[in-house]
């Protein structure tokens, strides 16, 4: 069975609505599109790390108990697992505040085997970090050597908007790894200082990196690729929390590409078909995870959606 591997950062996200705290939750970008992908019954391994306390404890647990391989997170000794506070508005997004302490040595782990159509997700301010760019740039040539497919998302917060132009030569490196980047509107202003996807694409990524997927929040979806250049909308449904809404936009088209059986030998040529195919999970699953305080799809729609009882998506 193909391998998906993630590797990003761990954290407790506790949640508070209304001032008052209402879940906890083990999170991060990356953490929250594995355990969506171990739940729907992926061969699915997680590279990260965390600290050797009742917080890195839980997270380790919940990795395993959702079928996520956790033999590659680094438990470090002499610092804490970190934690934010996700504070949601009226909206339902959030707004949050960290707590990080993390030891010197940073991402001490041995990288998993990885075979040639495997496929590495990888994203958000982890993979752009100083303290962990040689480790990551190690990783990454290693799934390169490999011939792993490598999907990145931007996931760029609007605080370190303010680091863009430091950190754009590791953008470009990074989209230069990928095969298929996935970022939003905010990310791409917060990146580059353009919200329009078509004029970054052509501008920044297209060079480096020819599938690229723009989401708007609620609104309609911009795909670009080199056969395909198409808008997708979706329905809008009631939300109790964004928090997750990405990172599992990341898992369905991850496990579309699965399904689909997309490999190198097709990513760059997919169809539009295909894409119909990869994109229905993407918005499925974001869309459900918005619906509740948790940051991944239920075990139960995962269960229904592999074996569904009747057709249901919210895919247009």
């Amino acid at each position: 069975m193909r391998k998906i591997i993630g590797i990003g950062e761990t954290i407790m996200d506790i949640i508070f609505k209304n001032g008052q705290p209402t879940a906890a939750v083990p999170g991060g970008s990356v953490f929250n599109s594995v355990i969506t992908l171990g739940r729907l019954g992926l061969n699915v391994t997680f590279i990260s790390e965390t600290g050797n306390d009742r917080v890195g404890r839980i997270i380790l647990d919940f990795l395993a108990d959702n079928g996520v391989n956790n033999e590659n997170v680094c438990v470090y000794y002499d610092g804490r697992t970190p934690i934010s506070l996700a504070w949601l508005n009226q909206q339902n997004d959030a707004e949050y505040e960290f707590y990080k302490d993390y030891p010197k040595a940073r991402l001490d782990v041995i990288w998993p085997r990885i075979e040639r159509d495997d496929i590495v997700i990888m994203g958000s301010y982890f993979v752009l970090n100083p303290v962990l760019r040689s480790k990551v740039l190690e990783f990454l040539n290693y799934a390169k050597e490999r011939e792993a497919i490598i999907y990145y998302d931007f996931n760029f917060r609007n605080s370190h908007k303010g680091e863009a132009m430091k950190l754009y030569p590791d953008i470009l490196e990074n989209l230069e790894f990928a095969d298929i980047v996935r970022g939003s509107t905010e990310d791409i202003d917060n990146m580059f200082g353009d919200n329009d996807p078509d004029r970054v694409f052509h501008k920044e990524v297209e060079f480096y990196c020819k599938n690229m997927i723009c989401t708007d929040g609620g609104g309609s979806i911009r795909l670009i690729s080199p056969q395909v250049k198409k808008d997708y909308s979706v329905k809008s449904v009631p939300t109790v929390s964004t928090i997750g809404a990405g990172d599992n936009f990341n898992a369905g088209i991850v496990f579309g590409l699965v399904r689909e059986g997309i490999t190198r030998a097709n990513i760059h040529n997919m169809t539009e078909q295909q894409w119909d195919s990869i994109m229905r999970p993407a918005v499925d699953f974001s869309a459900h995870v918005c619906q509740s305080l948790n940051n991944s799809i239920s075990k139960e729609f995962a269960e229904n959606y592999i074996n569904p009882p009747q057709k249901t998506s919210l895919f247009d």
